[in-house]
């Protein structure tokens, strides 16, 4: 199933294009790394998908439905840049960041109530933080804090996650087990993920499909492909301050 379609989609800040006609479809199940050198348009396009800035042209549809139509908010997570630049003191555990999710202007759940609790720990299992619930979130490290922002945004049971550039700070050790833990979450439990990173180390073990852009989108299809590419081999030439390196 088509979960994402793009239609010729570009937009433009002060009159200078910063994405040209974007032509793409993310399918259900994917595992899409979006790559490209700093300023190529990678957090724009997943603004413009979620409707957190409007396209100067082209068209976004979301499960079958213009971008202007859709409601369910629910079936999409995000993980935004910098989540975890968290205040040490700030004066809320890790269940209450995550329960933050189950209220919203669109559609309110209560997390204080048993299905809410319920949904709060099951989040927080499938990421790795169940033990930690009660845990202030300014006690944890960077790693642990985006693993709960992760919770976060699954706990309204979503059917696509959107992480930009997750982690950002994050040692490699914890990296290794950052990804293995996305692996999960999308082949046992179907999550389809988008994940815009500078890593194109990732690359060759965990991501099924790769979305190279430049303004335009110079590369969309299977890692396999991108990784015989010349697209990949001029990226890792130049270093296009992107990593590559084996997890």
């Amino acid at each position: 199933m088509d979960l994402i379609v793009l239609r010729g989609v570009s937009f433009r800040y002060d009159g200078a294009p910063v994405l040209v006609d974007i032509n793409m479809t993310i399918r259900e199940g994917d595992f899409l790394a979006i790559i490209g050198p700093n300023g190529s348009g990678k957090t724009t396009l997943v603004k413009v998908i979620l409707g957190l800035l409007g396209p100067s042209s082209g068209e976004v549809e979301i499960f079958g439905k213009p971008r202007q139509e859709f409601s369910d908010w629910r079936k999409i997570g995000y993980v935004p840049q910098k989540a975890t630049h968290i205040d040490p003191f700030f004066p809320a555990s890790v269940e209450e960041v995550v329960g933050m999710a189950l209220v919203s202007n669109r559609r309110p759940r209560s997390a204080s109530g048993r299905e809410g609790r319920e949904r709060i720990l099951r989040a927080l299992e499938e990421v790795g933080m169940g033990e930690y619930r009660k845990w202030p979130i300014g006690r944890l490290s960077g790693g642990q804090q985006q693993r709960v922002f992760i919770a976060r945004a699954l706990v309204t049971s979503p059917r696509i996650l959107f992480l930009d550039e997750p982690t950002t700070g994050v040692d490699a050790e914890t990296q290794t087990s950052f990804y293995d833990m996305l692996d999960l979450l999308n082949r046992r439990e179907g999550l389809t993920i988008v994940l815009v990173t500078h890593d194109i180390g990732i690359v060759n073990k965990h991501v099924t499909s790769v979305a190279c852009l430049n303004q335009k989108l110079v590369y969309h299809g299977s890692h396999e492909d991108f990784c015989r590419s010349g697209v990949f081999r001029d990226m890792v030439g130049r270093g296009d301050h992107l990593i590559s390196h084996e997890h």
